[in-house]
């Protein structure tokens, strides 16, 4: 079973990763860009095969280490 993981800050954190992505594709002529919000994208290759444990599992391997759970919110995927 797969799982994908959406990690992203939360509302009202400041991004410098993203203020810095929307600067530089101004800097390329790409106008109209009003804002960037950066996060990361986390696949799973997951041996079980139960769809409630595994997301279950995931969530809490989520809540432990993947994402920071003060500044940083989660989406769970399963594919």
């Amino acid at each position: 079973m797969k799982a994908r993981v959406y990690v992203t800050l939360k509302n009202g954190v400041l991004d410098p990763q993203g203020a810095a992505v929307q600067h530089a594709l101004g800097s390329l002529g790409f106008d109209g860009v009003e804002a960037v919000r950066q996060g990361k994208v986390i696949e799973l290759d997951l041996s079980e095969t139960d769809a409630a444990k595994a997301e279950a599992s995931v969530i809490k391997m989520c809540e432990k280490l993947l994402a920071n759970t003060v500044i940083e919110d989660f989406k769970v995927e399963m594919l």
